[in-house]
């Protein structure tokens, strides 16, 4: 027979050792049932990013502080920003060569790895964010990014997303498409291959480096993210003239890319504590990117005289031209064939689901504003 009294004495017991996890998840790896054996794991996370950066750096620290919180405390991740364990640009060198655990930043700085990887980012007259995620989580693009991150011992997850970003801050005004001939621009990706093929001269700088590269005449304009981080960076006080919308990047994710033997190393549930982590900041992300691009756009404009431009004519016809022969020499054969094919056979049919959808919304809704104004 059962002793009622030990009975009711275990369950009281289970109830304050699941209350005393929950107060403190540290100690709930010592409160499991003794034939369950509960492993701590510490990874580190390298980053893209300069150290404090709004949007961009909290997106990392917030995919780690979601994993640590949704694993209670037995997955700890510490998050490095650039330079401060590795230079922004070695981070995805560090991660294959498993000198880190996983990084966070934007695949397209891997273009010399692979002429696919900015399909994963952004690229030039392409998808919009919540396109991308469209194709990325339904169309088959996760599995085409397993398959080109594998051949580097990587696993990659989208882990944030910008949302449109802005054409960039020009020290001079853009009246034509011989004013691009010579220009030197921080801007990476397929976006500077465009202004190459236009005459440009196009450099790939992280984001610690750019003010200073402005500021000295070493570039001539830059492109960023958008109003919130540009305002950040002070880019405005270097170049005047700030140009939108960004046609090489519509919609930029990010992404976490972690080594692929402790991704295989990881327990299914721990694999969907981290993919989840990583799906909730690539979600917060892009509304707080949203946010606070319109109220630091408005603090641009009045507070700091910014001039908002809008590209000619001339030279978006020339950039969307371009941009249609620099996708298509990413992917001439094999996987980064079946990439590019993928990612075009989906930006047709969202493009035209766009052109009734959004595009035709935005413009009533301007006009409405218009004739209330």
């Amino acid at each position: 027979m059962i002793n009622r009294r030990n009975l009711i004495g275990a369950g009281l017991l289970g109830a304050g050792g699941a209350a005393a996890a929950f107060a403190n998840p540290e100690k709930a790896a010592d409160l499991a049932a003794p034939a369950v054996s509960r492993n701590r794991r510490r990874f580190n996370m390298v980053t893209t990013w300069p150290k404090g950066l709004p949007g961009l750096g909290e997106a990392a620290e917030r995919v780690a502080q979601r994993i640590q919180t949704m694993s209670e405390g037995l997955i700890e991740v510490k998050v490095f920003a650039a330079g401060e364990l590795v230079p922004a640009f070695e981070s995805f060198d560090a991660v294959a060569n498993g000198s880190a655990d996983m990084y966070h930043g934007a695949e397209y700085y891997w273009t010399a790895k692979s002429t696919a990887y900015p399909f994963f980012t952004a690229v030039p007259f392409g998808m919009t964010a919540q396109e991308l995620m469209g194709w990325i989580d339904f169309g088959g693009g996760q599995e085409l990014w397993d398959e080109l991150s594998a051949q580097y011992g990587i696993k990659s997850i989208q882990a944030a997303n910008t949302g449109h970003q802005m054409g960039g801050w020009f020290r001079k005004e853009i009246n034509s498409l011989d004013d691009l001939v010579g220009l030197q621009m921080r801007i990476p990706g397929q976006g500077g291959d465009v202004l190459r093929a236009l005459g440009g001269s196009a450099k790939a700088l992280p984001g610690g480096e750019i003010y200073q590269a402005l500021q000295t005449g070493n570039i001539d304009a830059t492109e960023w993210v958008g109003p919130w981080n540009d305002y950040t960076l002070g880019f405005y006080r270097e170049a005047p003239y700030y140009y939108g919308p960004g046609f090489h990047e519509p919609g930029a994710s990010l992404a976490v890319g972690m080594n692929l033997r402790v991704w295989n190393d990881l327990t299914p549930g721990e694999k969907a504590i981290v993919k989840a982590a990583c799906e909730s900041v690539n979600h917060t992300s892009l509304g707080e990117f949203t946010h606070f691009n319109a109220m630091y756009l408005d603090i641009l404009q009045r507070e700091h005289d910014v001039r908002l431009r809008s590209f000619p004519d001339d030279v978006v016809k020339a950039m969307s031209e371009a941009s249609r022969d620099v996708r298509a020499a990413s992917g001439r054969d094999g996987l980064e064939k079946r990439i590019y094919e993928s990612f075009e056979e989906s930006l047709r049919k969202m493009r035209d689901w766009a052109a009734v959808s959004d595009g035709p919304y935005y413009a009533a809704r301007q006009l409405g504003a218009e004739a209330g104004s």
